[in-house]
């Protein structure tokens, strides 16, 4: 805790981390103001010497199969006549 340990490793890595990290941090004004000017640099995957490859492939996508629409009963007695002799729950 309160330490900085710096790791390089081979791309792609897995990276954990524990739930302090997400305690927000606020950037000062002047730090607002460095970093707007500051260029972005892009690196290819080919720069850092990694293979794009599609690791899964999708075999099918369908819809789900359509409910039956619903029954309205007039009142409890009828509800529970029909959840033992159709349903079977009861």
């Amino acid at each position: 805790d309160g330490g900085l340990e710096k790791l390089k490793v081979n791309l792609p890595a897995v990276i954990s981390v524990d739930l302090r990290l997400n305690t927000p941090r606020f950037a000062s004004v002047k730090n607002v103001m460095l970093a707007k000017k500051k260029k972005i640099e892009a690196i290819s995957c080919s720069d850092l010497g990694v293979e794009i490859s599609q690791a899964y492939r999708t075999a099918s996508v369908s819809s789900p199969a359509s409910r039956q629409a619903g029954v309205m009963v007039s009142s409890v007695d009828e509800l529970i006549a029909k959840l033992k002799t159709e349903a079977g729950v009861m």
